[in-house]
């Protein structure tokens, strides 16, 4: 990944939200022996969501001035145009983590450059957070109406609760997964654009020598010290999804 301004063509490696599994004590992917089961419920709404979230990194592009990522497909709602197939399966395997497509950018096309290159980074997020909102909303609208005993609370109507509840859940994790200012994730963009120029390289150079390993960190180290210890380990991530989570629920009259 070049830094922005050198005139190479940059992709925006975002990823998918944390899997089933992340919060799961113990088991985790194909070992799970609920794995399949889990799978074929979660797996609508991940491509939901992923594809929702690289659509809008690559509409906004667009929409400041740079056609690459339409030139090369990537402005649509086919899910088959932004699944990275390594990221799929380490998705499918572990249960935990993966990836999508990055959405090539090619910041000098964008007009304002660093405002076109903050809201692209945060327009995957922020559209993570609009599905949220929308499936929260029509959650309460579907928890009234059985109340009052317009819809029954059973059967096909409780699957449909539980997927919109599901799809609350995976989109506030993905947007505030993808907010952390660690490379390669769109935090990084956004936190590099508010710096003064001058600090833009040391501040790149230090996200591409530590800022994977600083992120794998935050994502496995918790786990591995709660194995090793046989006890909890607070996972940031964790602590810090389910306060936006709480909040999300609250606003919503969840």
């Amino acid at each position: 990944m070049a830094l922005a301004g050198t005139g190479i063509p940059f992709s925006r490696h975002t990823r998918l939200l944390p899997g089933p599994s992340s919060g799961y004590k113990g088991r985790m992917g194909i070992l799970d022996p609920d794995w399949l089961q889990t799978m074929i419920v979660l797996a609508p709404l991940l491509l939901l969501s992923i594809t929702v979230h690289e659509y809008a990194h690559a509409r906004v592009a667009l929409a400041f001035g740079d056609p690459t990522a339409k030139l090369m497909g990537r402005v649509t709602f086919n899910p088959l145009a932004h699944l990275d197939p390594m990221g799929t399966l380490v998705l499918l395997v572990t249960g935990m983590y993966g990836w999508a497509k990055p959405v090539p950018v090619n910041p000098l096309n964008l007009d304002p450059r660093r405002l076109g290159d903050i809201m692209v980074s945060l327009a995957g997020p922020l559209s993570n957070l609009g599905l949220a909102i929308v499936c929260g909303l029509l959650f309460r609208v579907l928890l009234l109406l059985g109340e009052h005993g317009v819809v029954p609370m059973e059967g096909l109507w409780e699957t449909v609760l539980q997927m919109l509840l599901l799809t609350v859940g995976a989109n506030v994790g993905l947007c505030v997964f993808n907010l952390l200012p660690l490379f390669p994730l769109d935090g990084h963009h956004i936190a590099r654009e508010l710096l003064p120029l001058p600090q833009q390289t040391g501040f790149m150079n230090w996200q591409m020598r530590f800022g994977h390993v600083a992120l794998l960190g935050l994502v496995f180290v918790p786990r591995l010290l709660s194995n090793v210890t046989g006890g909890p380990v607070p996972n940031p991530l964790s602590l810090l999804r389910s306060s936006v989570m709480s909040l999300a629920m609250w606003l919503l009259g969840l």
